[in-house]
């Protein structure tokens, strides 16, 4: 054993083998003086390490509670071992004698093991004994020097196989090079390479089917850090398992065979070109590979043995024996710097030079500082957005080669040379970026990298966190031992003899396809244009049915719905009928079947929307002439439709499917009662047979298959009409709880890395658990904790975690309450009604994995906490809603339903109104809804003239809004994922330009929506000072046209939509949230830049219903005009024109097509021939075409539309 400083003592590494004892004591040590003390094990060998364990110094209070753990080949270059979840501590001990065992999650091979206390005993210093635990390694290593290879030769000229298993070991310094490489005549080749320091995988089998480029699978990062990885690559016909240390991909290949030919041999370390030795296509690899197996044939042993079938190209040797580079670590983005002496230049050299390697994730730090002469001059090398630039004086910026960027976690080479009367910047292999100067630069005191001490200076901006190596100095390498010893210049939070660099996004924890972005010490998540919001992606920004558009008071129109949430499947683009009536149409439409509900759509996307409605239904239509559905003689069917899992389904109508009749027959109004079908009469004139399909487990239609049309004059037309489903089963899906030991229980929760519980709740109790799910040391739970207090707490291994809501109201008072808890790797959010999200950063180096093991217990807990007493309903976790009216049936203490009039599924309260249970009926909440009335129903209108305006001032409290920037919770930190904006309002105007709403903030941010001099709308978005702001023209013809026109714009960080139509999605320049919101107004305004004029001409015509997140502000005009808050000018006098939505032709913003409300879904839909009285949303998913054409079938024809 070693260490960094102890004589040999008692306390010295001698005595750190576990259980030592020696004069009374017996363990490792150090100096209290020791600024950085290690403990470093050497195995004499290579070995196979499994496991660790520790203890304290003996008979002491000395001991060390948590530790990092080092391993290393060669002592010199060391990388840090971190167990699941990325987590580098290790835990360690709470007294001196107990021993403190840590299987690593992953065997490691080395030879040195270095252990670094990081905590100790609070009432005693440092003690450590340690045991190794793990067995002997042994392996076959191949040493590749760049211009070397290894070729397997085969027994015949080509080689076919169907299944291939390679695997091997591998190490390098530098990203690029070849490792393995195969190619056949006929199309086939395999090549394993690292390309920017991450495994590339190229295969193919056979001739391409579409394009003949070369597409890789990638897999892996930072693989030149010079410790070694392993590689297996597992293959059978097209299905490939590349696995990477512990990451594996799946995926299948390109190109038309299962088998992968090669001719002639493979190569090993690189591509050397025929008949050129030492002449390759690609670059080499450089580095050792060992244990290099190809199907069970060991490579390096057989050229070890010189057999025949291995030839050596240039120079291979069987150790691995190069040098390790030695790299230090800049820990902090504030503090951390290295100072070092100027080498003395010789005679001849005037200035200075200095070569150094980095690599970083950062956007932003200092590389490089000096004092000049005369001071305060300085000469800086920084990295700013992402690119190098040198700072000299206070004038001279000179920036490195355009679009290089160096946060890539890549190592980077930089040249700064000042001699010659020129600065030269030079960044790896580009083009070198000068400055002239008139005299030669003078120098005084050390030079700095990284930073610089306090009393040195000021850094001018962040310091530099992340690794270098190999400094030069006027041409003089600076060896980093005796910097770490104290024999050369200063440093400060420095790591030496390793570049403790880790990929964050290694797993990408960003779902739902978000891109991952990475800095030294977090990732963060862009979700544009995935559909989905928040830290990670995870929550969808659309609603799940046509009924929960509608509870918000939208109208109808298409939209995109989600019909599982946060689940794996995206969002569906839909038609929402939400007048409680739905049309059915009529179309004559040849061998189409056409129930897609857009590009790209899946079976289960449709089967998710038909499983949560609480009815579907598919209408199919057979006209004939001399073509018959079921043989007259045996009841044999001739023609059939295949269901959404592909089988044979024979009934035409109703909800029952092994009646084999069409619907004349169960009306009992066929033209001719002998037969089932209208159509098996056979008649020579034409007929129809209609059916409404609605067995929900059979829909939708995917195929028909036409039989009977191989005789003599026989026609046959059908037409499969659009799949409609309304109602929404999980809404309205409650249950009562009666006694506080009952509860209901599910399967374990599978939320490892993101969980979101939702749910409706009411309840008299004072306290009481909703939902608990435990696991051996980890848990989650949501409960009401007080009459006000709701709270959600997990612990995921780093300690319990507590999240609380707090309501100035009880939430006991038998009213619905809403709550949703959100925890994910990066944050827990929880939300209650419309009170402010509560939020709580993760730790950045901790667990993040939930581990959970008993079952779900809803209402109730395992933990002998108090049951809840009361209702739930609509529970959904993970996109996933629970039946809890099923469950109840068979559970003691719980019934189905909630007693209440507002617990139904109808709406009693339209328009985001709350229904409030009265003693004797109930009551509608209107204050959060743009609409008034009884049920909040009606459309609160404002005709304005060219002067007059509506302010209304955000400033707490006032009942009708909730300034969420300014109510954000102390512990929230600023997130692109919770800036959100939802704008709703209607206008009829015919003057043009006009400025129709602004909203604005203390520090000069704002939005504006306005119609310009050419009557189109504009919406602008200033989030950023130092940014011009953002503008979009949704629609570019004129609306001020005297025509009621609907507004609807939703932002979700960076992804603004509008009309949340899935066609009106723009990306802002900025993700910023508005800080500190001012004022929203109505009509005239005064603005800056482009929109100054557009403001100073207010707005003259009718507003309606405007809504503004949670604000209400004509209705605030109306109900406040003696309010400080709202501030009124000019005529403004209160009108119905938003009534005119139902009764003149009004628009949308899908285009300028004047088509009302109700011609627009005749168009849409081409006849009206039944209607629904369920009063439930109608979903209709269809791409219908407009015109049938008949089709004469002379032989039996299966017309199959791929689904």
């Amino acid at each position: 054993m070693a260490h960094n400083k102890r004589p040999d003592t008692p306390y010295s590494p001698f005595w750190a083998h576990m259980f030592s004892v020696v004069s009374g004591a017996g363990g490792w040590s150090p100096t209290v003086t020791d600024p950085e003390p290690w403990l470093q094990v050497d195995l004499r060998d290579r070995m196979e390490v499994t496991a660790v364990a520790t203890q304290g110094r003996y008979d002491s209070s000395d001991w060390v509670s948590r530790y990092l753990l080092l391993f290393s080949d060669t002592g010199q270059a060391w990388k840090q071992l971190r167990q699941g979840d990325g987590i580098g501590r290790f835990v360690g001990n709470v007294n001196s004698e107990a021993v403190a065992h840590n299987k690593l999650s992953q065997s490691v091979r080395t030879r040195f093991l270095r252990f670094i206390p990081v905590d100790w005993s609070p009432s005693g210093w440092l003690g450590l004994r340690v045991e190794v635990y793990g067995c002997a390694y042994k392996s076959d290593v191949a040493d590749f020097d760049g211009r070397s290879s290894l070729l397997y030769r085969f027994n015949q000229k080509s080689l076919s196989t169907v299944k291939d298993v390679i695997s091997l070991r591998f190490k390098s310094h530098q990203a690029e090079g070849v490792l393995l490489h195969g190619e056949g005549q006929r199309g086939d080749y395999i090549t394993l390479e690292l390309h920017r320091g991450k495994l590339a995988l190229y295969l193919k089998l056979g001739e391409p089917v579409y394009s003949s480029s070369r597409v890789a699978v990638t897999v892996g990062s930072l693989l030149d850090d010079q410790h070694w990885h392993s590689v297996i690559i597992e293959r059978f016909n097209k299905q490939v398992n590349l696995t990477v240390d512990s990451h594996t991909l799946h995926f299948q290949t390109k190109g038309e065979g299962d088998s992968l030919e090669v001719d002639y041999e493979l190569s090993f370390g690189g591509i050397p070109l025929p008949g050129k030795p030492g002449t390759f296509l690609r670059k080499n690899f450089h580095g050792c590979i060992e244990n290099l197996y190809y199907n069970g044939i060991n490579i390096i042993d057989l050229a070890k043995r010189r057999k025949p079938q291995i030839y050596s190209v240039g120079n291979v040797t069987f150790s691995c024996s190069w040098p390790q580079l030695v790299a230090c670590t800049f820990l902090s983005s504030s503090s951390s710097f290295m100072s070092l002496p100027m080498a003395v230049p010789s005679a001849i050299m005037e200035g200075f030079s200095i070569r150094f390697q980095f690599r970083t994730w950062n956007s932003d730090g200092m590389l490089f500082s000096a004092r000049l002469s005369p001071e305060p001059q300085k000469l800086e090398l920084q990295m700013s957005s992402s690119r190098l630039n040198i700072k000299y004086g206070k004038i001279h910026k000179l920036p490195s080669v355009a679009g290089h960027r160096v946060n890539d976690g890549l190592w980077h080479t930089v040249n700064l040379d000042t001699r010659r009367l020129q600065i030269t910047l030079t960044l790896d292999n580009e083009l070198a970026s000068t400055i002239e100067q008139w005299e030669q630069l003078e120098t005084q005191g050390s030079f700095y990298f990284g930073g610089c001490p306090p009393a040195g200076c000021q850094n001018p901006n962040l310091a530099f966190q992340g690794c270098m190596r190999l400094i030069i100095i006027n041409g003089h390498p600076i060896n980093l031992s005796h910097v770490q010893q104290g024999l050369l210049g200063n440093y400060k939070e420095l790591q030496f003899d390793t570049c403790n660099i880790r990929d964050r996004c290694l797993p990408n924890l960003c779902q739902h396809g978000g891109r991952c972005w990475q800095s030294w010490n977090s990732f963060s998540c862009d979700c544009s244009g995935t559909g989905y919001s928040g830290a990670t992606c995870h929550t969808s920004i659309y609603e799940s049915s046509c009924e929960a558009y509608k509870v918000i008071g939208s109208p109808s129109g298409f939209y995109s719905i989600d019909p599982d949430g946060s689940g794996p499947l995206g969002s569906i683009l839909v038609y929402c009928n939400m007048t409680g009536e739905y049309t059915r149409g009529h179309y004559s439409v040849t061998c189409i079947v056409s129930v897609t509900p857009g590009p790209g759509a899946s079976v289960e996307q449709l089967y998710a929307m038909i499983s949560g409605s609480e009815q579907c239904h598919q209408e199919v239509v057979y006209n004939c002439r001399k073509s018959r559905l079921f043989n007259t003689k045996d009841g044999h069917p001739l023609s059939w439709w295949l269901d959404q899992k592909g089988e044979k389904r024979t009934y035409w109508g109703g909800f029952l499917p092994g009646v084999q009749q069409c619907s004349c027959s169960l009306e009992e109004n066929c033209v001719d009662m002998n037969y089932f079908c209208n159509c098996d009469a056979d008649k020579d004139t034409w007929a129809t047979d209609t059916g409404i399909l609605s067995y929900k487990d059979h829909l939708p239609v995917s195929h028909m298959v036409i039989g009977d049309t191989n005789r003599t004059d026989s026609e046959a037309i059908y037409q499969i009409g659009p799949l409609r489903c309304y109602g929404d089963k999980s809404m309205w899906n409650a249950v009562s709880f009666y006694q506080e030991s009952s509860s209901l229980v599910f399967p374990t929760l599978q939320v490892e890395l993101a969980s979101d519980i939702s749910f409706y709740f009411k309840t008299s109790a004072f306290s009481g658990v909703f939902l608990e799910n435990l696991g051996h040391t980890d848990f989650i739970r949501v409960e009401l904790s007080s009459p006000a207090v709701v709270t959600f707490s997990f612990d995921v291994g780093n300690g319990p975690v507590v999240v609380a809501v707090k309501s100035h109201l009880p939430l006991n008072d038998r009213q619905w309450h809403y709550v949703r808890a959100e925890r994910n790797v990066k944050e827990a959010s929880l939300q209650v009604d419309q009170l402010p999200f509560r939020f709580l950063d993760a730790p950045a180096d901790g667990h993040y994995r939930l581990h959970l093991n008993s079952q779900l217990f809803v209402g109730g807990s395992a933990s002998e906490r108090r049951g809840f007493l009361g209702c739930i309903r609509t529970l959904t976790i993970n996109g996933v809603t629970y039946d809890l009216e099923e469950r109840a049936t068979m559970t003691a203490g719980v019934t189905s339903g909630c007693p209440g009039y507002c617990s139904g599924s109808s709406s009693l309260c339209h328009n985001s109104g709350k229904c409030i249970e009265k003693s004797s009926g109930y009551a509608c909440d209107c204050s959060q809804s743009a609409y008034g009335g009884p049920t909040c129903r009606e459309e609160v209108s404002m005709s304005f003239d060219r002067g007059s305006s509506v302010t209304f001032t955000f400033k707490e409290p006032f009942p009708t809004m909730q300034n969420r920037s300014s109510q954000a919770s102390s512990n929230s930190r600023k997130s692109s994922s919770r800036a959100r904006e939802d704008v709703a309002f209607s206008f009829i105007t015919s003057q043009n330009p006009a400025m129709l709403l602004s909203v604005s903030t203390f520090g000069q941010q704002y939005i504006a929506v306005i119609l310009a001099r050419n009557g189109s709308l504009q919406i602008w978005y200033h989030l950023q000072m130092h940014r011009s702001p953002d503008m979009f023209s949704p629609i570019l013809s004129n609306l001020a046209d005297g025509q009621l026109h609907r507004v609807r714009i939703h932002r979700e960080g960076k992804d603004l939509y509008i009309d949340q139509d899935i066609h009106r999605k723009y990306t802002l320049s900025s993700d910023a949230e508005l800080i500190l919101i001012r004022s929203l107004t109505l009509g005239r305004d005064n603005f800056e830049e482009e929109i100054f004029q557009v403001g100073s001409e207010g707005f003259m015509g009718c507003l309606s219903s405007v809504q503004f997140n949670h604000v209400a502000p004509l209705k605030a005009a109306l109900l406040n005009r003696g309010s400080s808050l709202v501030t009124i000018r000019g005529p403004l006098v209160q009108s119905n024109c938003g009534a005119l939505s139902d009764s003149i032709t009004s628009h949308n913003l899908r285009g300028n097509t004047k088509t009302s409300t109700g011609q627009a879904v005749k168009k849409h839909e081409q006849k009206v021939a039944y209607t629904s009285k369920t009063g439930k949303v109608l979903t209709v998913v269809t791409r219908l075409l407009t015109s049938f054409k008949k089709i004469f079938f002379k032989n039996v024809f299966k017309c199959l539309d791929q689904f």
